[in-house]
């Protein structure tokens, strides 16, 4: 799913189009099990590459939105990471009672991943929930990622696998 979501925003940043809420509800699968993006509703088409506005959900924010400076695309990098934490330890990174806390963990990129995640996926996370959004990984960097690469692969396998198996039934055969 990470490797269809970073085609999918690629797809979007070609067209100069930045989502900005990029978060697990948004996130739809259709009968095949392809991504799909959903609402739009913070998205903008940039005229010019930076944005000031403010908008998403907290725990998906960027340190950049949170403190007033401008951003660009990289937001939804930064967002996948987040996402994918959230895929695998089943919360944000940055989930607080508090929410100054929270905006301050954001700020600081201040977060933990647990050790039951596996070096792959943390690499991938560590290297897209980044403060500087410039030296966050790009769109292509993610689908080209390793563990990313080897996620498709195994996938593929399967569903390969999958096409060519065929339903055996074992019948006993009556000996005269």
């Amino acid at each position: 799913y990470v490797r269809q979501l970073a085609d999918a925003l690629s797809y979007c940043h070609a067209k100069r189009v930045i989502h900005r809420d990029i978060k697990p509800e948004n996130i739809l699968l259709d009968q095949k099990g392809n991504v799909k993006i959903a609402d739009f509703g913070w998205a903008v088409v940039a005229s010019h590459s930076r944005r000031q506005t403010v908008c998403g959900t907290l725990d998906y924010l960027p340190p950049e939105m949170i403190s007033g400076k401008s951003h660009d695309h990289t937001v939804d990098n930064w967002a996948i990471g987040v996402l994918l934490y959230e895929m695998l330890v089943g919360k944000p990174p940055f989930e607080y009672s508090d929410q100054s806390q929270t905006l301050q963990a954001i700020m600081h990129c201040r977060f933990i991943i647990p050790p039951f995640v596996s070096e792959g996926p943390s690499d991938l996370i560590r290297k897209l929930v980044v403060k500087e959004p410039s030296m966050r990984l790009s769109l292509a960097g993610v689908m080209a990622h390793p563990w990313v690469v080897g996620m498709a692969n195994q996938q593929h396998t399967q569903q390969s696998t999958h096409q060519h198996t065929h339903h055996v039934t074992n019948t006993p055969v009556a000996t005269a």
